[in-house]
C-alpha cells in the first residue's frame, strides 16, 4: 500500500537513552547445558557488561566468545581456553568512530587505544570506493572501515572552485558518479558547506533526492558556525532541516559543538527535536572538548573570524606544538597550511549536546604522521567517559555506552548490514569488545602531545582476536573487516504471488522474497477486515478491525474491490518491477496484538507474511515464488 506523500520521510532514527542500573536476569543468555559444557576461544569473566540495546548494566556477568562472534552472554560459569578476569572492569560494545577519516597506519593504532574498534569516513571519505576499499583491504587495517562519498572531493576533481557553483552538467556527472559510489558500497554522501561555500542547494538537492532513494544518511558540515550576520547557526540549521523535509532523506549533523550550535547550543538542538517530532530522521554528533581545530586556510578563517567566534589570534594555538599566535605568525602558519585548535567553545555547549538523546559521538580526527592534529585524534571516547560521566556526571554510563557504540551502528546500519552486529553485547553479535577500568579512564592526549594513548583501556577485541592488553598493542593482529552499503533488488524474474483466499473470494498480490523473508503489499491486511491508517510522524501503519460484510472482508476492503476500475485495487495489486530496490526505511505496521517492521519498494510497504499468520492466516509456500493465504476456521 502506498503512503499518502509522494516521498514519505524515512523512519526517524529514535535516541537511545537507556536509564542504567541493575537489571533482571532475564536479559541474559539462558545457556543449555551443551553451551556450559563448550569450551570456548575466549571468556571473559566477572565483568560489569554493558549492552545498550537491551539495557543490560550487570556486574558479574560472562561473556563467551567463539570465533568472530559472541557465543554467549550469562552469568553461568563457562570455561575458555583464553580467559580474560574483568573483575571490577566494564565490559562494552567496541566503540564506532563514524566521524573520522582514512584509516592511515599511524591513527589507527591510537583509534584503538582508544577503544575504538570501527573507524568510518563519514566527515570525508571517497570519490572512488573501487579503489578505497581495496586499498586499505591490501594495506591489512587493523579496525573496522568505511567511507561515506566525499562530495568536496569529486567537485575538486572537477576543478570547481570552493566559492564557485557547479553547472548543470557538472551536478549531473557529480550525481552520476555519487550513484555509482552507493552501488560500489560507500555508507552515504557527505558535504561540508563551511568549507565550499559555493555549494548551493541547486547541487545538494539532486544528492539528497539520491541518498532517499538509496536509504543512506547524507551527512553535513553545516554552512555557519556562529552566531553573528549575515549567516547564522539558525540558518544552517534551518537549510539542513529544510533539505531533509523537502527530500525526506536522513541527515545528520556533524559536531555540532563546533559547528552550527556554538553559542545557540540549546536553540539549534530544539530546532532538530522539532524536526524530529515532525518525522524527519535527524541526529547530529559532538566530542567532548571545549576547543575545535582547523586548517588556517581554510574558508572558516576567512575575514571576521574573530568576530564570529568570539576570539584572538592568542586563543589560536598550533596543534602538536606550544605556540599561541599572533598576527604574524597567524600569516606564516595560514601559508603552510598548519591545523590550529581554537579555544572557542562554550563548556555548557558540551554539555548541553552530550544531553540531547539524538545526539553521538564522533571525534572529528585521526591522527597523522607529524602531529598537527587535534587530540581529539587520539582521547575522544575515553575523554567522554573519564570527564562527562565519571567527573561531570552530565551524562548516564549507559549513555555514554549508546552515544560510542549502538547510535553510530544504528545510524547507519539500514544499508550496511555489517553494522547490525556491531555496537551490542549479547548472543551472535560480532566480539568487538573494549574492557576498560570505570576509575581510571580518560584522555592522556594533548594539544601539544596529540599523540598520547588514553588511560584505562584494558583490553581491546576486534573480531574476536586481542588487538590490546597488558602487554599494549598487538599490532600483528589485522581483524579489520570493510563496511560497505549493500542493495538488494527485486529479481530480474519480478514478483512473486500471494493468493489470498477468504470465505467467498479469492484474490492474489505482489509477493517478495528478502532476505530469507516472504513479503506482500501491506494493503493486504484491510482484506483481513481491517482499516488502515498512515501516521506520517511515526511512519506507521496503524490497523484497527473493521466493520465486516459476511464476506470475510471489512466493508472497506469490499468497497475497493467493487470499483477496482476506480485503481486503488489495481495499484495495491501492481507487482514491483524488477530491480527496484527493496530497503528498510524503519516503516512499521502496529495492530492491538503487536507490531512489525516493514519493507519498502518505491513509495509502497510490504509486510511480512508472518504476521499474516499471528493475525489469523494460515501461509503456506504453494509453489516457486507462489504462497496461500487462507483465513483459519
Amino acid at each position: 500500500m502506498s503512503r499518502p506523500e509522494k516521498a514519505a520521510p524515512a523512519a526517524q532514527h529514535r535516541g537511545t537513552s537507556v536509564a542504567s542500573g541493575s537489571m533482571p536476569a532475564s536479559v541474559l543468555a539462558d545457556p543449555s547445558e551443551a553451551e556450559l559444557a563448550r569450551v570456548y576461544d575466549t571468556v571473559i569473566v566477572g565483568g560489569r557488561v554493558i549492552n545498550p540495546e537491551t539495557g543490560l548494566d550487570r556486574r558479574g556477568v560472562n561473556v563467551a566468545v567463539q570465533g568472530s562472534r559472541i557465543a554467549l552472554v550469562t552469568d553461568r560459569t563457562v570455561k575458555g581456553r583464553r580467559t580474560i578476569d574483568a573483575r571490577g572492569l566494564v565490559v562494552a560494545p567496541g566503540f564506532i568512530d563514524n566521524l573520522s577519516y582514512d584509516p592511515n597506519p599511524l591513527g589507527v593504532w591510537n583509534k584503538i587505544a582508544d577503544g575504538v574498534t570501527a573507524n568510518i569516513a563519514m566527515h570525508g571519505g571517497t570519490d572512488a570506493p573501487r579503489k578505497w576499499y581495496p586499498y586499505y583491504e591490501r594495506a591489512e587495517t587493523p579496525l573496522h572501515y568505511g567511507a561515506s562519498f566525499f562530495y568536496t572531493k569529486a567537485r575538486n576533481k572537477l576543478g570547481i572552485g570552493l566559492y564557485q557553483p557547479a553547472t548543470a552538467a557538472q551536478i549531473r556527472r557529480l550525481a552520476a558518479e555519487a550513484e555509482q559510489a552507493l552501488q560500489d558500497g560507500v555508507l552515504g554522501i557527505s558535504f561540508s558547506l563551511e568549507y565550499v561555500p559555493g555549494i548551493g542547494a541547486d547541487e545538494v538537492l539532486p544528492l539528497m533526492r539520491l541518498a532517499y532513494k538509496y536509504n543512506v544518511p547524507v551527512y553535513f558540515h553545516a554552512r555557519y558556525s556562529d552566531m553573528t550576520e549575515p549567516g547564522t547557526n539558525i540558518d544552517a540549521m534551518n537549510e539542513i532541516i529544510g533539505y531533509a523535509r523537502e527530500t525526506g532523506a536522513s541527515v545528520h549533523v556533524d559536531h555540532i559543538n563546533s559547528t552550527g550550535g556554538t553559542f545557540s547550543m540549546k536553540q539549534s538542538l530544539d530546532m532538530l527535536a522539532k524536526a524530529r517530532a515532525e518525522g524527519l530522521d535527524i541526529t547530529a554528533c559532538t566530542y567532548p572538548y571545549d576547543y575545535w581545530g582547523t586548517y588556517l586556510n581554510s574558508a572558516r578563517f576567512d575575514e571576521g573570524w574573530q568576530e564570529r567566534f568570539r576570539i584572538t589570534y592568542k586563543d589560536l594555538q598550533i596543534a602538536g606544538t606550544s605556540e599561541r599566535l599572533t598576527e604574524t605568525t597567524f600569516g606564516t602558519f595560514k601559508r603552510e597550511g598548519k591545523l590550529a585548535v581554537a579555544y572557542a567553545i562554550p563548556e555548557q555547549d558540551i554539555e548541553d549536546s552530550l544531553a540531547a538523546p539524538f545526539v553521538m559521538i564522533g571525534s572529528d580526527a585521526i591522527l597523522e604522521p607529524g602531529n598537527n592534529n587535534h587530540p581529539r585524534a587520539s582521547g575522544t571516547f575515553a575523554r567522554t567517559v573519564g570527564l562527562y560521566v565519571r567527573e561531570h556526571r552530565a551524562i548516564s554510563l549507559m549513555d555514554a555506552v549508546a552515544k560510542m557504540s549502538l547510535m553510530p551502528a544504528k545510524r547507519l546500519e539500514r544499508q550496511a548490514p555489517a553494522l547490525r552486529k556491531k555496537g551490542r553485547i549479547a548472543r551472535g553479535m560480532d566480539a568487538d569488545i573494549v574492557i576498560f577500568d570505570y576509575g581510571k579512564i580518560g584522555d592522556r592526549s594533548t594539544v601539544e602531545r596529540p599523540e598520547l594513548p588514553s588511560a584505562g583501556i584494558r583490553y581491546v577485541l576486534i573480531g574476536g582476536r586481542l588487538a590490546l592488553d597488558g602487554q599494549g598493542l598487538h599490532k600483528n593482529v589485522r581483524a579489520g573487516e570493510p563496511i560497505r552499503s549493500e542493495f538488494v533488488r527485486v529479481p530480474e524474474e519480478g514478483a512473486g504471488i500471494l493468493k489470498f483466499e477468504t470465505k467467498t473470494s479469492r484474490t492474489s498480490w505482489p509477493a517478495v522474497f528478502y532476505r530469507g523473508e516472504a513479503y506482500t503489499d501491506v494493503s493486504v491486511i484491510e482484506a483481513l477486515g481491517c482499516t488502515l491508517s498512515w501516521d506520517g510522524r511515526s511512519h506507521t501503519f496503524i490497523a484497527e478491525a473493521g466493520v465486516e460484510n459476511g464476506s470475510g472482508v471489512s466493508d472497506t476492503a469490499a468497497a475497493d474491490q467493487a470499483s477496482m476500475a476506480e485503481g486503488f485495487v489495481a495499484t495495491a495489486r501492481t507487482a514491483p518491477e524488477s530491480g527496484e530496490l527493496m530497503l528498510e526505511r524503519g516503516h512499521r505496521l502496529t495492530w492491538p496484538e503487536g507490531e512489525a517492521e516493514l519493507l519498502s519498494i518505491g513509495i509502497r510497504d510490504y509486510v511480512p507474511l508472518a504476521v499474516l499468520m499471528r493475525m489469523g492466516m494460515d501461509v503456506r509456500e504453494t509453489g516457486q515464488h507462489v504462497w496461500t493465504a487462507v483465513r483459519r476456521g
